[in-house]
């Protein structure tokens, strides 16, 4: 308990000095939460992970899904959406849902190095020891950034997630009740038994027509190896395989030796073939993409604030103004990251 004569006990010089140390606390502390986005709470406090709710086990269960099925989720910053998918009764991969995407960060490229705001573009795969339930946004998963490509390449950076709040310092934000059900849906699978679930980010949905607008990016050459993973999966609803050499992905490809151990190293020889009706599909959506490169024009300017927002939250921040919408998407109504830049929409002319 305080002192009722702190004031006349202490003089007033250290009191100053006492009163600026508790404000420099408090403003290192939001700081800190400001600049990166973490995964621990501010409170040590186990917190219950979010359950499965009947109503979206009814749901899986009218698309032929079992709770317990593994789930896949897809990201993509330019449309601000994150697909969760699940294998249904035939046994691949089908769409379950999709989410709006509250808020993210930086710019369409991948992330490279610590404190550039980046939300990162790759493959990533989230076992049961990158889920938090006691997120200080919430829940959260993290998605394992740098995975070990972007580590032998040099990027750096840590705790990039998926989590509730509609905040981001290179993360993918949702809202705490979207977050919450993604949470229990992964969470459902891994303990059914998948041993980790995949997470593809993306700069955009990868369409020959998105491709050739971005062709005299620098990222370009990256995106071109990303869209042999996302082909695969849009043709077959079958998780890609992922293996890394020659510094960059490999998919669905099977070595003598096992999975090459350096990234940077060229790839072996592969010993294993793709079915020769899928082959023949990526093959055609290769010819295709560079048909739409040679005769298409780069039509996107890449002149933007900050990262990106669903036009769904973003005309709910115009119409509410940024304090009113986070009380409405998160319980915890953390601040909306740098809101003028939210409402400057970027990709207006890329839908």
């Amino acid at each position: 308990m305080i002192n009722p004569n702190f004031s006349r006990l202490v003089p007033a010089k250290l009191r100053n000095i006492l009163n600026l140390s508790k404000r420099a606390t408090a403003v290192a502390v939001l700081c800190c939460a400001l600049a990166a986005c973490t995964s621990m709470g501010l409170d040590s406090a186990d917190r219950a992970p979010p359950k499965l709710s009947s109503k979206i086990a009814a749901a899986m269960s009218a698309k032929g899904m079992k709770a317990e099925s593994p789930v896949l989720v897809r990201i993509f910053k330019q449309e601000s959406e994150l697909e969760v998918w699940k294998v249904d009764k035939t046994g691949a991969y089908a769409l379950f849902k999709t989410y709006p995407m509250c808020r993210w960060s930086g710019k369409l490229g991948p992330k490279t190095k610590s404190g550039d705001r980046q939300a990162p573009e790759g493959f990533y795969h989230v076992s049961s020891g990158m889920m938090n339930p006691n997120s200080q946004y919430y829940v959260s998963f993290n998605l394992g950034y740098p995975n070990r490509l972007e580590a032998a390449l040099g990027y750096t950076g840590e705790a990039l997630m998926v989590h509730g709040a509609c905040s981001s310092s290179g993360c993918y934000a949702m809202t705490d009740q979207q977050v919450g059900e993604i949470y229990a849906i992964a969470d459902r699978a891994l303990k059914g038994g998948q041993d980790r679930f995949q997470v593809q980010a993306y700069p955009f949905r990868m369409t020959t027509r998105n491709m050739a607008a971005y062709k005299n990016d620098p990222n370009f050459p990256f995106w071109k190896t990303l869209k042999e993973g996302y082909d695969y999966f849009e043709l077959t609803k079958r998780q890609p395989k992922v293996s890394v050499c020659g510094r960059r992905y490999v998919f669905n490809s099977e070595f003598a030796n096992g999975e090459p151990s350096d990234p940077i190293a060229s790839c072996p020889p592969a010993i294993n073939q793709t079915e020769p009706a899928v082959a023949a599909k990526l093959d055609a959506e290769q010819q295709k993409l560079a048909l739409a490169i040679s005769e298409g024009t780069s039509s996107v300017a890449n002149a933007y604030v900050d990262g990106g927002m669903h036009p769904s939250f973003r005309a709910l921040l115009k119409n509410n103004g940024a304090k009113s919408m986070a009380e409405k998407v998160s319980g915890t109504k953390y601040p909306i990251s740098r809101p003028e830049a939210a409402l400057a929409d970027p990709f207006a002319g890329a839908r």
